[in-house]
């Protein structure tokens, strides 16, 4: 533990989840000034004494993205070089996190490059939350520990819905291990949705299901919903295979572009997502429900001060 406590410094790209999780700490967000000039440079100064502290840094990956990436890393050197004892990247959705390999010539595996540039600006480790590939946090060369919030969201939903007669689908056979965590804690068979991607569009096309979905209700699971494609595209085929009705459950609420207007005009009735990423008042609506991760995060932050292990929060 280090002379001078925890430190939570909140950027600009959740700032509700950061005062979330220091309230659950009990300590103050530390006070921070934001400097944006007009030829697009900023200057981030933290306005207090942070020297043998333990900062850690809230800054989950959103648009504007590239700009968020920036702060983060001018957040950690400039704490770096106050002399701050150690700084921990908190990242609850990972920058590029679906750029994870090389699956064409002459490309950046920029999930790497987002682990080799906050190393090189000074954290000395991360905390993530449901990475899209488990691989990434392998592209780390410091302490990297990875949050589940699945059962946070498994246990919401055993909590406000009645699950008989539901089945958890897998959007996709790349999902299939995730939908299995999902329909073992809420003790539900499973189907997978056989989707193909035939180029760099967001809109996947459905060519098969594996399992049995008629006369049911329909959940279907994924790790992050950007446009809502996928999901959309999902739902349509699950109602034309007999579904009753379809409802989603997701970690991350991307929610890029008309997301939200695709996911209001589809056969979905309602989806489960948690904080992780802020969702604009633009972008909120009735049928979309939030579940914290303020209180997990809160608590490996905790364990990581006091030395303690955090294997019980992986799962």
């Amino acid at each position: 533990m280090t002379r001078n406590g925890i430190r939570i410094i909140a950027g600009s790209a959740h700032p509700a989840l950061a005062a979330e999780v220091a309230a659950h700490l009990g300590v103050a967000l530390c006070p921070t000034r934001l400097v944006k000039f007009s030829n697009e440079n900023m200057m981030f100064q933290v306005l207090e004494n942070v020297r043998e502290a333990d900062v850690f840094v809230i800054q989950p990956s959103c648009p504007p993205e590239s700009e968020g990436i920036i702060e983060a890393l001018m957040m950690i050197d400039a704490l770096k070089h106050a002399s701050a004892a150690r700084v921990t990247a908190v990242l609850p959705y990972f920058p590029y996190a679906r750029s994870d390999k090389k699956d064409r010539p002459r490309i950046s595996i920029t999930a790497r490059l987002m682990a080799d540039l906050l190393e090189t600006a000074g954290a000395a480790r991360v905390l993530l939350t449901n990475l899209h590939s488990a691989q990434v946090q392998g592209f780390f060369r410091i302490p990297t520990d990875q949050l589940n919030a699945t059962p946070l969201v498994c246990e919401y939903l055993k909590a406000n819905r009645d699950l008989t007669d539901y089945v958890v689908v897998a959007g996709d056979v790349g999902e299939a291990k995730d939908a299995g965590e999902y329909a073992s804690r809420l003790g539900l068979p499973m189907a997978v949705i056989d989707k193909r991607r035939f180029d760099d569009s967001e809109s996947p096309r459905v060519v098969g299901l594996i399992g049995e979905v008629k006369g049911r209700h329909a959940l279907i699971v994924d790790d992050e919903i950007a446009s809502g494609g996928t999901v959309v595209e999902a739902a349509r085929y699950l109602q034309a295979q007999g579904a009753r009705r379809v409802e989603v459950a997701i970690v991350h609420p991307v929610l890029s572009g008309n997301a939200v207007e695709k996911l209001a005009a589809s056969p979905i009735e309602r989806g489960v997502v948690t904080n992780t990423l802020p969702i604009p008042p633009a972008r909120q609506h009735p049928m979309i429900e939030t579940v914290s991760v303020g209180r997990l995060l809160a608590d490996a932050i905790a364990a990581i001060h006091g030395g303690a292990s955090i294997s019980a929060l992986f799962t």
